[in-house]
């Protein structure tokens, strides 16, 4: 039983579950069984802190560890999650640089003790040669390192050259981390560095290169000498750099596992881009990685991506190592060298994984976890319970009063809001006990909308029939039962005899109906080369056009990436909104 690393943007932690499989159990530790993975290294999950719940962190059999942005919300995020039954870190860090306060200390992760540092950390020399200061760039929650006595694994989410006011972070960032894999490498360490890393190794990488190329009126030496891809080729082996190469990135360090396994395999794409609909026609690019040292190439038996599993604009990509690897020499089980010493012995578990294994940076010791991580199943039981005998006990206590009429007529919402089993009365009970405004904070009964809607909101017909006069009630309201609810039927004001309507108001009553029938009409579309409907988008390029909606083909772009006359993929029919509403109004659509 090898070791399975899979790396994958989720672009938000909670995204995948609107999608088949993860759907249907919506857990995950269910996410993780499907995966079949060991190692699950996230990004891009979007959350801060102070929002994490137990679900994420709380994972029955697994630990994780997390680095989230010190300022932006809902951005960025790295979390690697560990199976605990087949693998357990000896070290953790949070960011590239070593200079992250560890956690329960006031020291940075490269001043702790050395037996407890993970090491390779930049040199001062290599951080001077930064454009931005490391606190910075190990701000926005981009990295997570764990030690496995095997190897380092690193998890980073890169940033990404959305324009030129990043791009000396972007540098910044991929210069930290290039020096501290080399520095792991010369100290002896294997690395294993994962995630998305927002860099098309080579044109083969990328369906867009040949019009990147043409766009920017570039050739093919400019595009793959690009700073950010020349960095990433002349880590790895095989990696294509022209000219000589940069001072201090004389050799390459590391293996791209799944380029390795599939040579030449063209639209092996991660990455696709959701607002022109791309996947489908897989016109994408391959920017997510797992990447080993080259010395542990041959501990990997295979590796690939799971572009069918979907969740995301990105998709899994794995690696998965053989039961047994040579190490110095000497042939291991895997599992051997991916846990402490002495819990497993020729791939047999010789010492369970328990709490005094979790690591200062694991989740499960967040303040907010910590001490209950064992026992929340039975206080959740406990209070399911207490507030099911509560609620049995407040019925119970309800007094049967005699009815009165309501102040007010039932509200639209009321009326909509109510389930058919629980029709809506304009009667209710009176209840010393404010029984309805605890159930409306609590939320037990969603039919009961009487009291907020009471407060301020009115009926379409409070607009325009007299207010009742009553004797106002001081107690809260109190759903009515379904017979009261039919009783209450006869309190409604009669319908106005029909002979009373004069023939103009009902004229002016069709009139207004048809006029805000045709504006809130949805327009009808035009057809495209397919004769299908087409849709409308939005021009967001700045230019005299921006802001203008437009009709376009709904189908999804082909692989070519470019609109196609006579294929299954994007046509190029393209009308403006303002041509199409003024050839329908002259009865030329």
């Amino acid at each position: 039983m090898g070791i399975r690393i899979t790396t994958w943007n989720v672009n938000g932690i909670r995204n995948p579950f609107g999608y088949q499989p993860w759907r249907d159990k919506r857990t995950f530790a269910a996410m993780f069984d499907i995966l079949e993975a060991d190692i699950v290294v996230f990004q891009e999950t979007k959350i801060q802190r102070k929002d994490l719940v137990d679900d994420m962190v709380l994972v029955d059999g697994w630990d994780n560890y997390w680095s989230l942005p010190k300022h932006k919300k809902g951005y960025s995020g790295v979390v690697i999650y560990t199976r605990n039954a087949t693998c357990a870190p000896i070290r953790a860090e949070e960011g590239i640089s070593g200079l992250v306060t560890a956690p329960n200390s006031r020291l940075s992760f490269r001043e702790l003790p050395e037996d407890q540092q993970i090491g390779g950390y930049p040199s001062l020399a290599q951080l001077s040669q930064s454009e931005i200061d490391p606190f910075t760039l190990d701000s926005e929650g981009r990295c997570v390192i764990l030690e496995f006595p095997a190897f380092v694994l690193i998890g980073t989410y890169c940033p990404a050259e959305r324009d030129e006011t990043r791009t000396s972070f972007r540098m910044s960032f991929l210069n930290m981390v290039d020096a501290r894999i080399r520095n792991l490498c010369a100290m002896g360490k294997r690395v294993v560095w994962t995630g998305d890393l927002n860099i098309s190794r080579a044109a083969i990488d990328a369906a867009s290169a040949e019009e990147t190329m043409r766009r920017r009126g570039i050739d093919r030496d400019a595009w793959i000498s690009a700073p950010a891809r020349r960095l990433l080729n002349q880590l790895l082996v095989d990696g294509e750099v022209l000219g000589e190469r940069d001072e201090g990135k004389e050799r390459p360090v590391l293996w791209d596992i799944t380029r390795g396994f599939h040579e030449g395999r063209r639209g092996m794409y991660t990455c696709w881009e959701t607002k022109v609909n791309a996947r489908p026609g897989n016109y994408g690019a391959r920017i997510d990685y797992v990447l080993c040292s080259q010395d542990m190439k041959d501990w990997f038996s295979q590796s690939d991506i799971q572009e069918g599993l979907m969740g995301s604009d990105h998709c899994p990509v794995y690696a998965v190592t053989k039961d047994r690897v040579e190490v110095n020499g000497e042939e291991k089980h895997i599992l051997d060298i991916v846990n402490p010493a002495g819990m497993f012995e020729n791939g047999q578990r010789k010492q369970e994984w328990s709490r005094q294994n979790l690591l200062p940076m694991s989740g499960k010791l967040i303040q907010q976890f910590d001490k209950r991580q064992n026992i929340r199943d039975m206080f959740a039981k406990k209070q399911s319970n207490a507030s099911d005998a509560a609620a049995a006990a407040a019925v119970q206590n309800v007094p049967d009063m005699s009815r009165v009429e309501s102040s007010s007529l039932p509200t639209a919402s009321t009326q909509t809001s109510t389930s058919s089993s629980t029709p809506v009365s304009t009667k209710r009970k009176i209840d010393p006990v404010p029984l309805a405004a605890k159930r409306s904070k609590s939320g037990s009964q969603p039919g009961t909308n009487t009291t907020s809607t009471a407060k301020g909101q009115k009926s379409l017909k409070g607009f325009f029939a007299k207010t009742l006069s009553t004797t106002p009630s001081t107690e809260p309201l109190v759903d009515p039962s379904p017979a009261e609810a039919v009783d209450s039927i006869d309190d409604f004001p009669p319908a106005p005899d029909q002979a009373d309507i004069r023939p103009t108001e009902t004229a002016t009553t069709a009139n207004n109906k048809n006029s805000w029938g045709r504006l809130f009409a949805k327009p009808i579309a035009p057809h495209c080369e397919h004769d299908e409907p087409c849709k409308t988008m939005v021009t967001k390029k700045k230019g005299e056009n921006c802001g203008r909606s437009f009709w376009m083909c709904a189908r999804p772009l082909g692989p070519t990436g470019q609109k196609e006359r006579g294929t299954q993929w994007r046509c190029q029919t393209f009308i403006w909104c303002s041509d199409w509403d003024a050839r329908a109004k002259d009865g030329k659509g």
